[in-house]
């Protein structure tokens, strides 16, 4: 019988390494016949989907300026109504055809992402009348990093929308606010990259 606990050890399911795709995105480690072939969350929209068809890509870069190969992306975003898919919450008025969020791992030669959506509507911040500029919720994960981040993609063309968003202008450092705005290509086409440390390091929130 010994007095002190003994010490486990750090379970596999404690930590990232290539877990985290094989539960996630089970494609990416080969695992085929998981979720009918497709990545779960690789489809966030269908032909009766309402709303501005819009596509996002880019790539996650680490503090040395290189594309991080192995990383996870989540997209949960509104509507084009402004509304979160859930039925139970919205009674229904939410778009049924749009599933709200997204997964996608970075390509294993390039790092780059791509996700195919709509642009959301505008919701409320907290319980006041102020109105949110349309925004897309980001989560990464990737090797080394064991708790997943969070950041937000804006949108270049909504200005005015962008200049009185109530959570830009909270953040401290008003001059890192270009890290959340995404570079517009065409037709509907946007580029975002996701800098975890250095210069242009994107801004990142606690929640």
């Amino acid at each position: 019988m010994t007095l002190f606990p003994k010490i486990h050890q750090e379970l596999p399911s404690q930590t990232a390494g290539p877990y985290v795709h094989i539960g996630c995105t089970p494609q990416m480690a080969g695992l085929e016949t998981i979720y009918g072939g497709s990545h779960l969350g690789s489809k966030m929209v269908n032909e009766n989907t309402l709303g501005i068809r819009i596509s996002i890509s880019g790539k996650i870069f680490d503090g040395t300026g290189t594309p991080i190969k192995d990383g996870i992306i989540e997209l949960w975003q509104a509507d084009a109504q402004g509304l979160f898919h859930s039925p139970a919450e919205n009674r229904g008025k939410s778009d049924l055809n749009f599933q709200g969020w997204g997964r996608q791992p970075t390509d294993i030669l390039t790092g780059e992402f791509h996700f195919d959506t709509i642009k959301p509507g505008r919701i409320p911040y907290l319980s006041s009348n102020k109105l949110q500029a349309p925004f897309i919720s980001i989560w990464v994960a990737a090797r080394g990093i064991n708790l997943g981040l969070h950041t937000r993609m804006y949108f270049p063309e909504e200005v005015e929308a962008n200049a009185e968003d109530p959570v830009l202008n909270r953040l401290e450092h008003q001059n890192r606010v270009h890290t959340l705005i995404a570079k517009p290509l065409e037709d509907g086409m946007y580029q975002f990259d996701i800098v975890l440390q250095g210069e242009n390091e994107t801004v990142f929130f606690d929640i």
